[in-house]
Order: structure tokens, then C-alpha cells, then sequence
């Protein structure tokens, strides 16, 4: 795993823990790892769906636009 995060991005690492959702009205996940670096710049963030505890690789760029759940 390569852990030099673009600048233009936040701390990868920092983001495991957090919730966000997908959208306004969509369903909460958790943000439980950090994966890897992808060649166009972005990560990959495994994330597990509150739901229905399904555990999916998300885009960080995808992260970012959801908003997060306090």
C-alpha cells in the first residue's frame, strides 16, 4: 500500500472510524479502511454498509462528495 495521499486530499488514514452517507437520503456506512493508492491519484476505501453490514472497496473521491453522519 503506498500511504503518500495526494495534497488536494485529506489524510486517508484520519478518515478510518468516521460515517458518512451515501448522498442526502441514502444509507450510513463506516469507513473502515484505507486500500490503495489508484493510478489516477484517487484511493480506495473499504467501507462497511450499516444496512446490511456489507463490507465494499469506494472510491475516496466518491467518500468525499457523501456527507458525513454525526
Amino acid at each position: 500500500m503506498n500511504d503518500l495521499a495526494p495534497a488536494s486530499f485529506p489524510n486517508v488514514q484520519g478518515l478510518v472510524g468516521t460515517w458518512r452517507r451515501f448522498g442526502q437520503v441514502g444509507p450510513v456506512y463506516e469507513i473502515v479502511s484505507v486500500g490503495d493508492a489508484r493510478p489516477d491519484g484517487d484511493w480506495m476505501m473499504r467501507i462497511r454498509v450499516l444496512e446490511t453490514r456489507e463490507e465494499v472497496d469506494y472510491r475516496l473521491a466518491d467518500i468525499l462528495d457523501d456527507p458525513r453522519e454525526h
